[in-house]
């Protein structure tokens, strides 16, 4: 769930309204507007204190990204390359999508 659906999501469960959520977690009903569309995205510390603002707690997980084997990507880059290069080649050198042609003119 992303930052604007959990911070509208808290505030209508407790039936609060944006300015009585701003006034709670010390902000603006403006920036309460901008965080509950996604116009503009809270700090951790901030969406932690809107939530806390509705009566919900948050909690964070973390955890390092996969390591990546690049030999077996790097040998699977090659695969794939090798078989582009193996493809038959074209000797038509005009474009022939109307489309394209009109911008190849210009």
């Amino acid at each position: 769930m992303d930052s604007a659906s959990l911070i509208l999501r808290c505030r209508q469960r407790v039936g609060i309204s944006q300015r009585e959520l701003a006034t709670r977690c010390r902000t603006s009903a403006a920036a309460i507007s901008l965080y509950e569309t996604g116009q503009r995205i809270p700090r951790v510390d901030t969406l932690a204190r809107i939530i806390a603002a509705t009566g919900s707690t948050m909690t964070t997980h973390a955890e390092p990204p996969p390591d990546i084997d690049m030999t077996t990507n790097g040998n699977d880059l090659v695969s794939v390359l090798e078989l582009v290069n193996n493809l038959p080649r074209s000797s038509e050198q005009e474009l022939s999508a109307p489309v394209f042609a009109d911008l190849a003119s210009r």
